[in-house]
């Protein structure tokens, strides 16, 4: 078998080999799922987030080399910048983002406070503009790059008792297409995906407000949850990490400024 053979069954099985892709919130979770998905499909990564147990942790899960993490908080511009410069000089320049740290509380709205509601704004859509101005000229620079939003259902539908991440969430839907429109010409895409209800940490707190509202279990509490979805089931991390994945590949350039339900049918688009 010649080289070039070698090299395209290489490429099939590892599409995204050479390419150098940074995920937030990496610690558990769907970031960490994401994180699982894009090593496997070849890409070589750097987790981000707040402490470094966990990172460390999803890190030892990864197939492949050559992968590291970066302790920072996505909410502080300068951390951001630096720990993004420092991942760009050790493992090549940044061709993949995926902004996934977020947060999630809740409130009937005259109890959300600024504290609330600023947090809520800061984590999941300050956060996403802070790493992808980090990253953005790079991709410029390379005509190539893959940026996706973890958004939520939330960010294309109301739910009572969530405004400030209701609003968060539809302002990243909105930051999404406008970059798409940017950055259309780039050779870079944007792209969001919207999760519904996910068998996540973050779920606990959608939980533990049923359970103090009704008095439920919290097993019967998680049921109602999975209701919400027509296949009757909570959503998957690794549901969310292989449309992720999809939308990274070499091949999804006519994928953008989409913001894609992945929610079994709880929202849909069109």
């Amino acid at each position: 078998m010649n080289a070039t053979s070698d090299n395209n069954r290489e490429n099939a099985g590892a599409p995204l080999a050479g390419r150098h892709a940074v995920v937030t919130g990496a610690g558990s979770g769907i970031g960490a799922a994401i994180a699982v998905e894009l090593a496997r499909l070849g890409a070589t990564l750097t987790l981000v987030g707040r402490r470094a147990t966990p990172l460390e942790a999803t890190c030892e899960r990864l197939a492949g080399g050559g992968h590291g993490i970066a302790v920072a908080d996505v909410t502080d511009h300068a951390a951001v910048h630096e720990a993004f410069d420092a991942a760009a000089a050790e493992r090549g320049p940044i061709a993949i983002l995926v902004n996934n740290a977020g947060a999630a509380k809740s409130a009937p709205f005259g109890k959300t406070d600024p504290e609330m509601w600023n947090e809520m704004l800061t984590v999941n859509l300050t956060g996403p503009y802070n790493c992808t101005q980090a990253v953005l000229a790079g991709m410029q620079a390379a005509h190539w790059g893959r940026i996706v939003n973890v958004a939520s259902t939330a960010g294309l539908a109301g739910y009572a008792y969530v405004a400030a991440y209701c609003a968060a969430k539809h302002g990243l839907v909105g930051f999404t297409r406008a970059l798409a429109l940017e950055v259309a010409k780039q050779g870079i895409t944007v792209n969001a995906v919207c999760p519904g209800y996910t068998d996540t940490p973050l779920i606990e707190g959608a939980v533990g407000n049923i359970v103090a509202k009704t008095g439920r279990s919290s097993d019967d509490a998680k049921a109602a949850l999975a209701m919400t979805n027509p296949q009757g089931r909570l959503v998957q991390p690794d549901d969310v990490a292989r449309t992720v994945g999809w939308l990274c590949l070499p091949g999804s350039d006519a994928i953008h400024g989409q913001s894609i339900p992945v929610a079994g049918g709880e929202v849909m688009c069109g």
